[in-house]
């Protein structure tokens, strides 16, 4: 039992407030130095840093940059307007817009905060202005980021492929339907509560089919984005890493020379932006990578493998604790950590009772997500609440019926994996 003293150490260095790729590897410098004594060290710190060594996470620096670049290059101006085309005439106009937003910006940021972040400042305002209310604005401006990183390429979709040792293309072609399916249940959702609350529209009329083909030729490039990196490593032009090499060289194309908004004062803020969110994100990978290292040294995986599948062998049961277990540990857990932590211990489970690990990723990521929502460490309601100054405790009332209408998304999900499957099946054909 001593040997899982450090998986313990992780969650009580994390919640003393130390950033969990510290706890990570504090707690496996701790096995070592303490417990398992025969290893040096210094091997430790050779595997740090040859974990950095890694082709694939040359993808998270590229990704990162493209959607800075797109956010500075009024992309997300462009995806609005087409997203009021399409739903402006929808009870809770603007509401409906900013969901069908989350999910079109899915390809563009990738980041559930940014998009939040971004929405926040955009959207709720003016949604506050139509009589929409502070907190419901805010909650579905929340609620709707929950979609963007599964929607491709979202970082999230990388940092498990990594984890998992997939590939990151089957990945990105899974987000495509279950990030559609948590549109249209948020989507239905704002439907019900704008005609009970009766929330106007912005637009008196569905668009005409003309308005629609204009306004589609008009976000085009944006809109080309997320496809285009899909169809390009199916077709064996570039890598996830070189994907995302191509990624920036395309936005700083359509912001120069198309949109004309990316201007020469616009490159530091970006240049801050991925070197942020690249260290963020390549830090925590390398620092489970050697936490990696402890677990498999002290065959914690095959032990928890044996335990849980004592418990049942049944797999739909299986997955419905590994449901009930990511939900309540998100609630505490922030998302990203969670995943880091969770899913070395997890994917050597699922697949022993034979789940797909990519529609596994699927249900890992829609998970958290959910507990971006959920207090005491909700991510994405914090960042709305701080941006809007919502009040928690009236965050958390509105934005109920929308995690309701996840919860039951996650549910279909989870137990039908065509939905996750079906397209990277169609791209890549059946995994063997």
């Amino acid at each position: 039992m001593i040997s899982y003293i450090p998986a313990i150490l992780v969650l009580v260095l994390y919640f003393t407030g130390l950033p969990i790729a510290f706890a990570l590897f504090g707690s496996t410098i701790f096995f070592f130095a303490f417990i398992e004594t025969g290893t040096p060290v210094a091997l430790l710190l050779q595997k740090f840093v040859t974990s950095t060594q890694s082709f694939p996470l040359l993808a998270i620096p590229f990704f990162v940059m493209s959607g800075s670049i797109m956010n500075y290059s009024g992309i997300s101006n462009k995806l609005m307007q087409f997203a009021d085309v399409l739903t402006g005439h929808l009870p809770g106009g603007l509401a409906q817009s900013n969901v069908l937003l989350s999910m079109l910006m899915g390809g563009v940021s990738g980041s559930a905060n940014a998009d939040a972040a971004m929405e926040s400042k955009l959207l709720v305002p003016e949604m506050e202005k139509r009589g929409m209310g502070k907190a419901f604005s805010t909650a579905i401006t929340a609620a709707s980021s929950a979609v963007t990183p599964v929607i491709p390429p979202g970082i999230n979709l990388i940092v498990y492929a990594l984890i998992a040792n997939c590939s990151v293309g089957r990945m990105f072609a899974a987000g495509y339907v279950p990030g559609v399916l948590m549109t249209v249940s948020l989507m239905v959702t704002v439907h019900v509560i704008s005609k009970k609350r009766n929330y106007s529209s912005t637009r008196p009329r569905r668009a005409t089919p003309k308005e629609l083909l204009l306004q589609a030729i008009d976000s085009i490039w944006a809109l080309l984005f997320p496809f285009g990196i899909i169809f390009g490593m199916r077709a064996g032009l570039f890598t996830p890493s070189e994907a995302g090499a191509i990624a920036v060289l395309y936005t700083i194309i359509v912001g120069k020379f198309i949109y004309k908004n990316l201007k020469k004062e616009h490159i530091i803020p970006i240049l801050k932006e991925t070197v942020y969110g690249t260290a963020t994100v390549v830090l925590i990978i390398v620092a489970a990578n050697v936490f990696g290292y402890y677990l498999n040294y002290a065959r914690i995986p095959q032990s928890l493998t044996a335990f849980l599948l004592n418990i049942t062998n049944n797999k739909y049961v299986m997955l419905m604790i590994f449901n009930i277990l990511l939900l309540v540990l998100g609630m505490f857990l922030e998302g990203g950590a969670a995943l880091i932590i969770l899913a070395p211990l997890l994917v050597p489970v699922i697949t022993t009772l034979g789940v797909d690990v990519i529609h596994f990723g699927l249900i890992c990521i829609v998970n958290i997500m959910i507990g971006g929502l959920t207090p005491p460490f909700g991510s994405m309601m914090f960042t709305c609440c701080g941006i809007t100054d919502c009040k928690v405790g009236d965050f958390v009332k509105e934005c109920m019926p929308f995690m309701i209408a996840l919860l039951i998304t996650l549910l279909v999900i989870t137990y039908i994996p065509w939905f996750t499957l079906v397209v990277p099946n169609a791209i890549y054909g059946v995994a063997g």
